[in-house]
């Protein structure tokens, strides 16, 4: 009986006293004020990483997706070229790959290179030619028309032009445009420019300044006799329901288009961009992960400071039958709570600003008198953000888990203090 009341009581790990003496420890009192200054500086440097990775993937994640939605929706998925022989069997090619199941979209165009003037500015252009139903099935321009109307395209010589394009110029709907292209008429001295004025039926905006500075349609009867096509086609833009299965698409369009044609797919064509932008985000995810590292560190630092200031405290504990576990768990959540709150704390506000980054982008500039997200440099006419909840678990995960293993040497090392060499001096 006298050898079971002397054995110690064995407490279940995590138990309330351990939990009690943590929050003691975070707890700043006079004595420990500078511990706890690095606990403060470790709490907010791990808001702030966690914050900040959150914030840039969000708006890569935006570039990417705006970007990508910008270019698909006004170049084609895949596009069919002609091999051999000229496209002159366009509509009957374009008829049979819409025919195909999954395919949104075949419109045939005709594009060249050329000049636009006005009487106050001249810009250099991509001119496409395009039916009037393939226009109008185009969302991103049809959709964006700011000034005049595409109705009866087909029927004039009327032409649509950019925002961007239409200001550099200065001209309006309605207003004339002249054309000049380097391609027009053969004659004994050569192949001279071919001129000629049209008169501005739309003005589109997609917010792309690209596209929005630097494209002009017109119908495309009009574009085959502007560059002398002898009724045959540059190429078919074909639009599909998912851009992602293009490989599937490839060989299904092949086979449709009944003539030898040569396939270039959206990633080929914008492989060097994208490529670019996937780089430039895995880089920004190292180089954030740093902040939310040095932290980390941080809570190493302060946690040792710690384990030497409370020496005398761990001894006494050790003494009265703590066991080295519970030290450790001690010292393990206060390390960790640190962490965990930061993080929390730094994923709370990473959402906020990220959800309403254009309204605090348009603030600033309004604040600073400058223009902060400048479209041509940038593409795009708003500054864009997408949270992916998975790569946010994925961040928030990150923080959390370099928080937990900040805490370990540290935790260690209280563990193993032995109690008689820390109360010898005190």
């Amino acid at each position: 009986m006298e050898e079971t009341m002397n054995e110690p009581i064995q407490t279940a790990p995590f138990a309330p006293f351990e939990w009690m003496l943590s929050a003691r420890y975070l707890r700043a009192r006079r004595r420990e004020g500078f511990i706890s200054v690095i606990a403060g500086f470790s709490f907010i440097g791990i808001m702030l990483g966690v914050a900040t990775l959150i914030i840039v993937m969000a708006v890569m994640n935006g570039f990417r997706k705006e970007l990508l939605d910008k270019i698909l929706g006004l170049n084609g998925h895949l596009l069919v070229q002609p091999l051999e022989s000229p496209l002159t069997d366009w509509k009957d090619v374009a008829e049979r790959i819409s025919q195909v199941s999954g395919i949104r979209l075949a419109a045939p165009v005709v594009d060249g290179q050329g000049l636009a003037s006005s009487p106050f500015n001249a810009a250099g252009v991509l001119i496409r030619g395009m039916r009037a139903d393939d226009l109008n099935n185009l969302t991103s321009i049809a959709k964006n028309i700011k000034q005049g109307t595409l109705e009866g395209f087909d029927d004039g010589q009327g032409i649509a032009i950019g925002r961007r394009l239409a200001d550099q110029l200065s001209v309006h709907a309605g207003d004339s445009v002249t054309l000049v292209s380097p391609k027009g008429a053969v004659t004994p001295m050569g192949t001279t420019p071919r001129i000629k004025p049209y008169r501005v039926t739309a003005v589109f905006e997609i917010g792309m300044s690209e596209y929005d500075a630097g494209m002009v349609f017109m119908p495309l009867t009009e574009a085959q006799a502007y560059f002398n096509r002898n009724n045959d086609v540059t190429a078919i833009e074909v639009f599909t329901n998912n851009p992602d299965r293009i490989d599937v698409f490839r060989k299904s369009v092949t086979e449709a288009a009944g003539r030898p044609v040569f396939l270039v797919d959206w990633r080929q064509r914008n492989s060097t961009f994208f490529n670019a932008l996937q780089v430039e985000r895995n880089v920004m995810f190292l180089i954030l992960t740093m902040i939310v590292l040095v932290a980390a560190l941080n809570i190493i630092s302060g946690l040792i400071m710690l384990v030497k200031d409370k020496g005398s405290d761990i001894a006494i504990l050790r003494t009265m039958g703590a066991s080295q576990g519970s030290i450790m768990r001690i010292f393990l959540i206060t390390g960790s709570a640190i962490g965990v709150v930061g993080t929390l704390a730094g994923f709370l506000v990473g959402l906020v600003i990220a959800m309403n980054i254009e309204s605090i982008r348009q603030f600033l500039s309004w604040l600073t008198a400058t223009e902060l997200f400048d479209p041509m440099l940038y593409f795009l006419s708003r500054l864009p953000a997408d949270v992916d909840f998975g790569e946010t678990a994925a961040v928030v995960i990150m923080a959390l888990t370099l928080s937990f293993l900040a805490t370990l040497y540290p935790s260690w090392r209280a563990a193993r203090l032995d109690p008689v060499e820390a109360l010898r001096y005190e």
